[in-house]
């Protein structure tokens, strides 16, 4: 394979910038720059020069091959984070025949097809560099660290053994087994059964975690919710005014809820309407707060109009400023009621994110369904009788295959192209 590198680190100005190497040429390219190199993974200071042009004095680190990020022989250069040095070391790096200028996430590929991360984990670390929050944090942490990859090989040790207990049923059809398999294999296939139906039931809440909630604000014209929105945003993000119907068009304020990624929503007020840009702006603010996984009605003095709520809804009395009253009450105008507000909302937010799994992505849900009902037809099979073990062993075999595919082992080649377009060069 080529040598590649590329800056590590962000781009600008820095206190430190890390240039990476990788490959057969690795380290024999550092050697250039900085006469010699230090003893793997222990870092030793450098001038760095190429046809005696002093680049920069610089900390550099050695990997073994099968002993780096990439599984390669990886060099790194911790230059100085001028962008002028920044530069000029890749401009050398560049001179040097057999290097390249790394492509978006081509270290993390690298790492992927020589065995160092599963594609899960790589879809982990993707996760964690656009993490916001704590618990997307969390999460994709665990995900780097392999827990899927944990999880699908139970599973796929457990089918393995359903298998090869099919298997043998096959080869000794024409012979009298002395044992019947079938009590076993049937109670391998329902735990596997068992335990995708638990996950399948959590990605939602897993994936609500990664990519974040949203909360929507509904009520009628003029209930408060532009000033409810700025207040909780702590910025004038929507415009208010006295004008019912001011605001037409969804507006969207990111937060960060008790360590949770949360959209607010404001939204038009909910009426019918003759006014017909009006009327738009009603129809989307039904459709986002029909999708949003929280809803606060936010109440004037009458019910909202259009729009139920849901279990799990909070219903709030607003401008409690002027209108005070019992129950969860709130003024966007003076503050009153927001901590109380805020914390409903965290806790109701955080209860759904309780209940996440260890599979964080759709791509992952479609894999365990497929799973799911390959198993499903497989248990089938065994209890009509021995006559049917053939196709019991098919499914079980589909059955793996598709939990395989959920770490790369098979079936993925049409998915790289588009996860490594997310990285950045130097990942």
């Amino acid at each position: 394979m080529d040598t590649i590198f590329a800056l590590a680190t962000a781009r600008g100005k820095a206190g430190v910038a890390v240039v990476r190497i990788s490959g057969p040429r690795a380290w024999a390219a550092a050697e250039m720059l900085a006469g010699s190199l230090p003893v793997p993974r222990q870092a030793g200071l450098r001038r760095l020069r190429l046809a005696g042009d002093e680049l920069d004095e610089a900390v550099v680190l050695c990997f073994a091959a099968g002993a780096s990020f990439t599984g390669e022989e990886v060099a790194e250069l911790h230059v100085h984070g001028a962008v002028a040095t920044v530069a000029a070391v890749l401009r050398a790096l560049g001179g040097i025949e057999g290097l390249r200028l790394a492509e978006p996430g081509e270290f993390t590929r690298r790492a992927l097809e020589n065995g160092r991360l599963d594609l899960a984990q790589v879809e982990g670390l993707s996760d964690l560099i656009e993490a916001e929050t704590e618990a997307q944090r969390k999460q994709a942490l665990a995900v780097l660290s392999g827990s899927v990859g944990q999880v699908v090989e139970d599973w796929r040790a457990r089918l393995i053994r359903a298998a090869a207990l099919l298997e043998a049923t096959i080869d000794f059809a024409d012979e009298e087994v002395p044992v019947d398999v079938s009590p076993e294999v049937t109670t391998l296939i329902d735990g596997v059964i068992a335990a995708l139906r638990d996950q399948i039931a959590r990605v939602g809440a897993a994936e609500r975690v990664r990519e974040g909630f949203e909360v929507a604000i509904v009520g009628r014209p003029n209930a408060g919710k532009s000033t409810l929105l700025n207040a909780l945003a702590g910025r004038e993000a929507a415009i208010t005014s006295e004008i019912a119907g001011t605001t037409r068009d969804v507006i969207e304020v990111r937060m960060d809820l008790g360590g949770l990624a949360v959209t607010l929503l404001d939204t038009a007020g909910l009426r019918e309407t003759g006014d017909v840009v009006e009327a738009i702006g009603v129809e989307r603010a039904l459709a986002r707060a029909e999708q949003a996984d929280l809803r606060i009605f936010l109440l004037d003095g009458a019910e909202v109009p259009l729009l139920l709520p849901e279990p799990g809804d909070l219903v709030v009395q607003g401008k409690a400023d002027l209108h005070p009253g019992e129950g969860l009450t709130v003024s966007g105008k003076t503050g009153a009621g927001l901590d109380r507000l805020v914390a409903e909302v965290t806790a109701r937010l955080q209860d759904r994110a309780a209940a996440a799994g260890v599979m964080t992505r759709e791509r992952h849900r479609v894999a365990m369904e497929r799973a799911f009902q390959a198993l499903e037809s497989a248990r089938n099979e065994v209890l009509r009788g021995s006559d049917r073990v053939e196709l019991a062993s098919e499914g079980v075999r589909q059955a793996a295959r598709a939990l395989e595919s959920m770490v790369g082992r098979v079936d993925v080649e049409h998915l790289l192209d588009e996860i490594f377009a997310s990285f950045c060069i130097g990942k």
